[in-house]
């Protein structure tokens, strides 16, 4: 027996503005398919597809939460630093030195903690509203 070759042959030529075009790509981008000429058929044959949705303050508690993770990171960073040279220190006054810097780094991280703290419930009860 001849199998068929069941290929897609046909073209079909469309031109678009390019606002058309750009409201198209747009859609597009906003759907899970992958290759534009997909969603197009599937646009002009009424089959379903998925097209996500993002909701913004989620987003924007995404790079609030980013931002706070790097600076808490970096506090993390100086504590592991200072306690590894209080470790080290045999003299009085360089100890001294570093229990002031410990000091204020300790006040730092609890500042920043607050503020996520400050944030996270700010976010929260705007979700719950």
């Amino acid at each position: 027996m001849e199998k068929k070759d069941e290929g897609r042959k046909r073209i079909i030529g469309l031109r678009l503005t390019a606002d058309e075009y750009g409201e198209l790509e747009k859609s597009w981008k906003r759907s899970t398919i992958r290759k534009l000429s997909e969603y197009v058929r599937r646009l002009l044959f009424g089959k379903s597809f998925i097209v996500f949705t993002r909701d913004q303050s989620k987003d924007e508690l995404l790079a609030e939460m980013a931002l706070l993770r790097r600076e808490l990171n970096a506090i993390g960073v100086n504590f592991n630093q200072a306690v590894h040279r209080l470790n080290m220190l045999d003299h009085s006054p360089q100890m001294q030195e570093w229990v002031r810097r410990f000091e204020r780094d300790k006040d730092r991280y609890f500042l920043a903690l607050e503020s996520i703290q400050a944030r996270l419930k700010m976010m929260s009860s705007a979700w719950l509203q």
